[in-house]
């Protein structure tokens, strides 16, 4: 769930398509509706792993969401005829980036969620960018501080404040979950980094690398759960399909549609749909699952929204 360069970054930049040149063929549905499908199934996730958590253990539900994810991203190799990457080192650096992208965010935010609300957890994974130019300013060199971007993460930040009630001294607040769903968005940013660093120029395919990167992560997890863990008496049927939802549509299809609007619109217009997903995650988490609903809740989730956007704009040329 979504981050830095894109909402939720995948085993590598992709290298096909800009926002300049159009793509070789003219996809079925518009970019704008699998755009409007990618900020759904994003949004509802942090719905999903509420629910999930109803019936299995956390641990349970990464897994679940991780093996359901690459069962897609197989098929989808399939289809393609693709093969998965080749050659020890790749996967090593997919290994690292399995665990930073996708086995340690998505049990942390599993975790954040049997104590705070969906609502919140969604809202946190929006400060993703927040973190993601912090480190940026540290660990890549070519990305400079602007006034606009220093302005934009002290605006984020604050946001942040707003939404936790730092003027009430965080009342009401569990404090360990919601450090659980902080933590999970830095992570994106951190795998990113070290992917920009480590898998730049690689001559795999994105799907290749991101299959990859998605079945080390599930393996991962098999080896985990079982230890944290102990087999479900029984399997609640909600909870299930909710877990069925969050690895197929959420992460499966999700990565399919970043990768098709990143070769049509180009990284900057696809990116924007982080901006949608703390949206959706309240309106779901409310409406759906009753959570409750306090002013500044929305009033800051749209302050880190404004200023998640001011880190990553560029001045004009």
């Amino acid at each position: 769930m979504a981050s830095v360069s894109t909402p939720r970054p995948s085993a590598g930049t992709p290298r096909t398509g800009s926002e300049d040149s159009p793509p070789a063929t003219r996809p079925a549905l518009d970019w704008r509706i699998r755009f409007a499908a990618l900020s759904l199934v994003w949004g509802f996730s942090f719905l999903l792993i509420k629910v999930g958590t109803q019936g299995f253990a956390p641990f349970q539900v990464t897994f679940g969401r991780l093996l359901f994810g690459a069962a897609v991203l197989g098929v989808a190799l399939v289809v393609k005829r693709e093969r998965l990457p080749r050659g020890l080192r790749t996967w090593g650096h997919l290994a690292v980036a399995a665990l930073l992208l996708n086995a340690l965010p998505f049990s942390l935010f599993a975790y954040s969620e049997l104590t705070i609300p969906s609502t919140l957890a969604g809202i946190c994974n929006a400060t993703s960018p927040l973190w993601g130019m912090v480190l940026s300013l540290v660990a890549l060199s070519e990305d400079r501080p602007t006034r606009r971007r220093v302005a934009g993460l002290g605006l984020g930040f604050l946001g942040v404040l707003t939404v936790l009630g730092a003027w009430q001294g965080f009342s009401g607040l569990d404090a360990r979950g919601t450090a659980m769903a902080l933590l999970a968005s830095l992570c994106y940013p951190v795998g990113w980094i070290y992917v920009r660093r480590t898998l730049a120029g690689n001559p795999h395919s994105n799907l290749s690398l991101t299959g990859g990167q998605l079945l080390l992560a599930t393996a991962q997890l098999a080896v985990v759960t079982p230890l944290f863990t102990s087999l479900p008496s029984s399997l609640p049927v909600v909870p299930l399909l909710a877990v069925a939802a969050l690895g197929a549509l959420g992460t499966g299809l999700a990565v399919l549609l970043q990768f098709g609007l990143v070769s049509e619109v180009g990284p900057t217009t696809a990116q924007m749909v982080t901006y949608f997903i703390p949206v959706i995650a309240t309106a779901a988490g409310v409406a759906l699952l009753g959570e409750p609903l306090t002013w500044s809740t929305p009033v800051g989730a749209l302050v880190v929204i404004a200023g998640a956007a001011l880190t990553q704009s560029r001045a004009r040329r």
